[in-house]
């Protein structure tokens, strides 16, 4: 298994290696398999990076991201503006129906509420709203209320894991209560953790997903 150290430094690495990333930014510290990530981005596209590349890095627990997004004064946009992009956004993506979503922003935070029937609408509108110019940060506050839910969501989650060259799906275990799903076992990374979870969100009916797999570091014997 890893070292605090190891991992800090495959960290530390690997947002260097990123071509849109000034490490330098961000301060790192790691305990027990958990990093912690501070600094001040200008942007929240850059901030999304940060997080996705560390995420891919094997042996880490679990990621505390503290990065704060912060304009130039000369970058900055109204809430108005912000508003009106991100209502245009929503209207041109055919996979979320934007009449039954509200936005609200405040200082360059964009509320989302309203009611949905999937949870994959309510990830994809908070994805083509997040990386527009000006947005600090978007909070996800819609509700999924889906029509009906089959009977076969179990084996259509674990046919979705199997088809996916990420997720390995023999350690994974699912189990489903009314509308909430469990999810249970060991995986590799940090990455294969939130890929599980986001094809088990994709699942018919399903409202909410508890992801309390485990992330497993196995070390290379040469």
């Amino acid at each position: 298994m890893k070292t605090d150290l190891e991992i800090k430094n495959d960290v530390l690495a690997e947002l260097k290696w990123q071509p849109n990333i000034e490490e330098t930014e961000i301060g790192v510290t790691v305990n027990n398999g958990i990093v912690t990530l501070t600094g001040i981005v200008s942007n929240l596209p850059k901030k999304t990076a940060i997080e996705n590349a560390v995420k891919r890095i094997s042996g880490i627990k679990a990621v505390a991201e503290e990065i704060k997004v912060k304009y130039t004064d000369s970058d900055k946009k109204s809430d108005i503006e912000i508003a009106k992009a991100a209502i245009n956004a929503l209207e041109w993506n055919a996979s979320v129906p934007s009449e039954d979503i509200i936005v609200t922003v405040e200082d360059g935070i964009i509320y989302l509420t309203g009611e949905l029937e999937w949870e994959y609408q309510k990830s994809f509108a908070k994805r083509t709203i997040e990386h527009l110019y000006g947005v600090k940060e978007v909070i996800n506050n819609i509700d999924v209320k889906p029509k009906a839910t089959p009977q076969n969501v179990v084996n259509q989650i674990k046919k979705a894991f199997e088809r996916s060259a990420n997720i390995d799906a023999k350690n994974i275990n699912v189990a489903i209560h009314n509308q909430e799903l469990t999810l249970s076992g060991t995986v590799r990374s940090m990455k294969e953790k939130e890929d599980a979870e986001i094809a088990a969100y994709h699942a018919p009916g399903i409202t909410n997903v508890i992801n309390q797999l485990e992330v497993e570091y196995s070390p290379i014997y040469v």
